[in-house]
């Protein structure tokens, strides 16, 4: 064990944040902290590293172990360059090989007891300086820059030019360099790149020490960790397993216990019904029973009810109008600012109900996408055509329409009058605003959950084609779940960009990845996408083993080539999916009169006749050997 957190309690004036949260963190495991906004992630990690004092309890750490603490705001204020900034976490091993490099120099101007003494210390020197990993501490600055998105052309930049995002990936790098026993990791995923958060996988699963991450991103939990920390309610419960893991055996858990608390109030209800039963008999010895059992009723413990967070409540919204069956078009577009090229010559469709995620580096133009799409900013070449019926509803993190003075009920019951309250109030509630919070004004709402309040109004629009631009941004975990399944539910289409690969995976059934300016098409989810990326990318840019160009821009010829053959893909798949649909009916439709038959032959007027009875026999041995055929078929088709 090397960190443990004992009955921690930490309060905030009357709001209790902490109360009593014990768990343990053994040598080079690597876990999560989860919860919802505010349930005090953040606080546990500040009281574990001392930068806040804890009402009660203790953080014990094993004997000379080291700490090192990554929080989610970074203030660098340095005039180094990013390089630089980088070698200054080296600085003892630099120091040792400037020691290392003046004894060489001394020793040839000695000889006797002198040299033989500074070899000694030479031999001292540069065991450490190897122990220390001095020959590559070059190359891992290096690797650690790239790996965080910083291309060597930016290793000159000085660090007090870069962005905050910018700031945080340098502090991240620094601390991952200082390779301390304990990594506290505080949203260490928000300011990176799909490539660069694989990077970071990698990197911590390879780690040599305990890693604690607090993150939304559950894809990189999946990959990362083996226990996940629950704050929950001031409480904190340890699961062993990654965050999969962790949810199955919470939602198993909750089940369990409020199965165990219904059986409980069933029996009371029982107990409490007999009771007034026996009272009513109005006799002494009724109303000695009566009594005897209200005293084994009140020695009964309790169990509190379960508390559950309203997550759970299903909503299915569907647009007002069903569009046509080809919702958007979108053919030679191109864009670029001054003489950079963002994209050339893209090309894609997308049918109705798809759920299309673009995604890609940061830089490389999936938000402008969007916003050309939607005459936000205009195209350089290419032309975008809505199919027939088709209505955007529009979700831009930075662009959110809402009035900052009003409450968040009115907010969406003057938007939407004809809506009744307890439809505004469910709605509310299934992106989890209960009770008063419905008459917040909007003014007093934290970033997400101003964007929780804009993916309300937008899943009510009129809306049948939601063009959503990072929507699970400053989400937590549970309202990034309620937006998942508010999506999958939703019976119109969706095109939107995303860099959360867990919500992805969840959501997606078609991913267009924009690399190496053009569109590459996957008809799957973030998984599919991993599994076939490598062929896909082969098969259009070339082999780099084999290739000394590694970026190989296609001509117009070959990307009309291209376009036409993930069209014929898809076109595949509907009518894979068509005769899918086609051959349930069919099975359903068949079972159905074999239940009818089955019926009719118990009917004695059936049975006593012979030659109705032989010909009910045929028609069932017609539907068997049919079923049969339809069943292959079926199989065959989902394979």
């Amino acid at each position: 064990m090397i960190l443990a957190c004992k009955n921690i309690s930490k309060a905030f004036g009357t709001n209790q944040i902490l109360k009593n949260v014990s768990f343990h963190i053994n040598e080079y495991e690597k876990a999560a902290i989860v919860g919802i906004n505010g349930a005090g992630k953040s606080t546990l990690l500040k009281i574990i590293v001392n930068e806040l004092k804890s009402d009660e309890g203790e953080v014990i750490f094993a004997k000379g172990s080291t700490i090192g603490y990554l929080s989610q705001h970074q203030d660098l204020d340095s005039k180094n360059t990013i390089y630089d900034e980088m070698l200054e976490i080296k600085r003892d091993i630099i120091e040792l090989d400037e020691k290392i490099r003046q004894l060489e120099k001394d020793m040839k101007l000695v000889s006797g007891k002198e040299l033989e003494n500074m070899l000694s210390t030479y031999t001292r020197l540069t065991h450490e300086f190897e122990l220390k990993n001095g020959y590559s501490y070059k190359s891992e600055i290096t690797g650690v820059l790239k790996g965080l998105g910083f291309p060597e052309e930016d290793f000159e930049k000085y660090v007090n030019t870069l962005s905050g995002g910018q700031k945080t990936r340098i502090s991240l790098g620094k601390l991952l360099l200082s390779t301390p026993d304990v990594i506290l990791l505080d949203e260490p995923t928000n300011h990176l790149d799909m490539e660069s958060i694989a990077w970071l996988e990698n990197y911590l699963l390879n780690y040599k020490g305990s890693v604690i991450i607090v993150a939304h991103d559950r894809y990189f939990l999946d990959k990362v960790v083996s226990k996940v920390i629950e704050i929950d309610h001031t409480k904190a419960v340890s699961y062993e397993g990654n965050y999969s893991e962790y949810a199955k055996k919470k939602s198993m858990l909750q089940d369990a216990m409020l199965k165990h608390y219904l059986n409980q109030q069933k029996e009371i209800k029982h107990q409490e019904d007999v009771i007034a039963k026996l009272r009513s008999f109005n006799r002494e010895k009724s109303i000695k029973r009566a009594e005897s059992r209200e005293k084994m009723l009140d020695k009964i413990e309790r169990i509190e009810k379960p508390i559950t967070h309203e997550s759970q409540i299903a909503i299915r919204l569907e647009p007002n109008v069903t569009s046509g069956n080809d919702v958007l078009t979108v053919a030679n577009l191109s864009k670029s600012f001054g003489k950079e090229p963002l994209f050339t010559s893209l090309n894609f469709d997308i049918k109705r109900e798809e759920k299309v995620a673009i995604i890609g580096n940061n830089g490389t133009g999936k938000t402008t996408i969007l916003k050309i799409i939607n005459g936000v900013v205009p195209s350089d070449t290419g032309e975008i055509k809505l199919g027939a019926k088709v209505k955007i509803g529009y979700y831009d993190q930075e662009h959110q329409v809402l009035s900052m003075e009003k409450t968040l009920f009115d907010e969406l019951q003057d938007t939407y009058p004809n809506l009744d309250n307890t439809t505004i109030r469910n709605i509310l509630a299934a992106f989890l605003f209960t009770g008063d919070d419905v008459f917040k004004r909007i003014k007093d709402l934290s970033g997400g959950e101003r964007g929780r309040v804009s993916l309300a109004k937008l899943m009510l629009s009129e809306a049948n084609l939601l063009i959503l631009d990072e929507p699970t941004n400053h989400l937590d975990i549970m309202s990034k779940e309620i937006l998942e399944r508010a999506i999958n539910n939703y019976t119109g289409t969706v095109l939107y960009v995303s860099h959360d690969r867990y919500f992805i995976n969840k959501t997606a059934t078609r991913i267009l990845d924009l690399t190496n300016n053009s569109l590459l098409n996957y008809i799957g989810n973030y998984d599919y996408y991993l599994e076939k990326k490598t062929e896909v990318e082969k098969m259009h840019f070339g082999d780099p083993a084999n290739n000394s160009n590694m970026i190989i821009q296609e001509d117009a010829s070959a990307t009309k080539l291209d376009w036409k053959q993930q069209k014929e893909e898809q076109a595949k798949l509907r009518k894979r999916e068509n005769e899918l649909k086609r051959t349930e009916e069919e099975i359903h439709k068949l079972e159905m009169r074999n239940e009818e038959i089955d019926e009719l032959l118990t009917h004695e007027d059936i049975y006593t006749n012979v030659s109705k009875l032989m010909e009910l026999n045929n028609e069932k041995k017609s539907i068997e050997s049919k079923l049969e055929e339809l069943f292959e078929l079926w199989e065959s088709l989902v394979e």
